[in-house]
């Protein structure tokens, strides 16, 4: 009765835990089990090892296509009274099983726990609420709109889950300057990091922290304090700063009424003109501004705004003079519909030094 009661309690733990391994074992004890009943019952038929593996799955999962049965009267006893009762209930486990894996993986995505494996992905770090869905939004829309298509990526301190979980990816961290931390969010192969935290003072040590982690992406920062942008610039000259302009635009448009409608249609990717960039490609030649402003609206019905020499955003030459020439590797900023793709750069006038 001892021994009992002990095989009992470990047996009660290991099917409570429901392990891997504990399945396996009794999958395994089943199937031999179940091979030496229809042997000790006459069923040779069945016992040729690839007709019985195919006839207990079948038969122990209640499908039962008849296409394989017991003939003696003793091999349908140990079908009824073992063979499908022991077959639905580890067949029960197995799936049970694989349907609490699959959620706890959901649940971890959904929560932010899984890490990633990925490159050249948008990398989002920071939690603003209703701005940062908005931000996603069009993130989201340009994504559609680009050849690449890059991976997003959501990375926040937040106690929140993602936000979007079908369309993007969400890692949730204790510390945006920690590398365990955000080595999940590949925070190192990112293409494009943009920061946006509720602090400004997080902004800017997540900022040099992504400077250092990762020198070839494009970074952006958000400031809502502009007095921070320069000390930022100073130890980290790559990273564009986008302070906030809602008062700027409010002056604007004391003056020059529909201003602040016209820079948000702009920056608009929902409908009617919008603000896109290009980059001149290496094998192009140089390109006369005139050349280049006629070119866009004649073949692309789009306006040409500025540039910046080898993608310097510190110095964009806004409504250059028309003789000014531009080289390969430099960005060019227009207004169109839509996304240009595919610029025909060598069908342009071209201009040497």
């Amino acid at each position: 009765m001892i021994a009992w009661m002990k095989t009992k309690r470990i047996m009660a733990k290991y099917l409570s835990e429901m392990r891997w391994y504990v399945i396996l074992s009794f999958t395994i004890v089943y199937a031999i089990s179940s091979w030496l009943l229809l042997y000790a019952a006459g069923e040779h038929d069945l016992l040729v090892p690839h007709d019985f593996a195919y006839w207990l799955v079948v038969t122990g999962s209640t499908v039962g296509y008849g296409d394989m049965s017991p003939s003696t009267e003793a091999g349908k006893w140990a079908v009824a009274l073992y063979i499908i009762p022991m077959g639905l209930s580890i067949f029960a486990l197995l799936l049970g099983r694989v349907a609490n894996w699959v959620g706890k993986q959901w649940q971890k995505g959904a929560k932010g726990l899984n890490d990633l494996n990925l490159e050249n992905h948008v990398l989002i770090i920071g939690w603003n609420g209703k701005r940062t869905m908005q931000l996603l939004k069009l993130l989201l829309i340009e994504k559609a709109n680009t050849s690449d298509n890059p991976d997003i990526v959501l990375c926040v301190k937040a106690d929140i889950e993602n936000p979007m979980p079908s369309k993007i990816d969400f890692v949730k961290v204790h510390s945006f300057n920690n590398d365990d931390d955000m080595n999940r969010a590949c925070v190192a192969t990112a293409a494009t990091i943009i920061i946006d935290n509720p602090q400004d003072d997080m902004t800017m040590t997540t900022a040099l922290y992504c400077s250092k982690r990762n020198l070839k992406a494009h970074k952006v920062a958000y400031f809502d304090d502009e007095s921070l942008v320069p000390l930022l610039q100073k130890h980290c000259p790559e990273i564009e700063c986008t302070p906030s302009v809602a008062v700027e635009m409010l002056a604007k448009s004391a003056f020059d009424p529909g201003s602040s409608l016209l820079h948000h249609d702009l920056l608009d990717v929902y409908e009617g003109q919008a603000q896109f960039s290009a980059t001149i490609p290496e094998d192009a030649d140089n390109v006369k501004v005139e050349d280049l402003f006629l070119a866009l609206k004649k073949r692309y019905n789009a306006t040409f705004i500025g540039y910046a020499e080898h993608n310097d955003f510190h110095n964009i030459a806004v409504n250059p003079s028309l003789d000014a020439i531009m080289h390969a590797g430099d960005k060019v900023f227009y207004i169109a519909d839509k996304r240009i793709h595919n610029i025909a750069w060598h069908t342009f006038n071209i201009q040497s030094d």
